[in-house]
């Protein structure tokens, strides 16, 4: 397991070149069902559009997948590919919709018009990066409860579920790189009478 870059939200944004109407669409998936269902409803918005060019880039089978829908070779899906290969990006999708304006672009144009709707989608998107984290467990009684509470955030560390019984069972996670920290600094503040116990392994957002 790695870090790795994505995009926060599903997001899109326009503008005109000559005429033309580009419109930019990206969106974060997982699978390539996921990215070609994703494509698939923007054609379907958009079936009137002269083009819908897509590249989708996934961490499975390390795919990488584009489209130019009909323009020139090399001028659309390839530019909008290597906007998310330029970025780092994996696990997302963007199509680039055109509504052609009468005015020819040259293959110049079209290239710095699909890299634009490429890379201003992606803007609004927005970039994340997630990290491998470590899913742990603690238990321990309730006066030393508000001490772990403070110490889990500390290493950036985020809270999943609290079970308040006879004792206080707290599951969270941390960035696998500040667990031995952790459990040292755990150790040392409940005096040895507390550990962590490792459950498993998660991709999340550290911010």
């Amino acid at each position: 397991m790695y870090d790795y870059l994505t995009l926060r939200n599903e997001a899109s944004d326009e503008f005109y070149e000559k005429r033309s109407r580009f419109i930019g669409y990206a969106k974060p998936v997982k699978t390539q069902e996921e990215a070609i269902d994703f494509i698939n409803s923007i054609r379907s918005k958009h079936w009137d559009a002269t083009h819908n060019v897509y590249a989708y880039v996934l961490r499975e089978g390390r795919t990488r997948r584009y489209s130019d829908d009909g323009e020139p070779s090399g001028t659309a899906g390839v530019p909008v590919l290597d906007v998310l290969l330029k970025e780092n990006l994996t696990d997302c999708a963007v199509v680039a919709t055109r509504y052609f304006g009468g005015v020819l672009l040259g293959a110049g144009g079209l290239v710095r018009a699909y890299s634009h709707t490429s890379k201003i989608a992606v803007d609004a998107a927005g970039i994340i990066k997630m990290s491998v984290c470590s899913v742990m467990s603690v238990e321990c009684d309730y006066n030393f409860y508000g001490r772990l509470a403070s110490l889990i955030p500390s290493f950036k560390g985020v809270s999943i579920n609290t079970d308040f019984g006879e004792n206080v069972a707290v599951t969270f996670y941390v960035p696998s790189e500040n667990e031995k920290q952790f459990c040292e600094s755990l150790t040392d503040l409940s005096f040895g009478k507390y550990s962590a116990v490792k459950i498993s392994e998660k991709y999340a957002e550290i911010t």
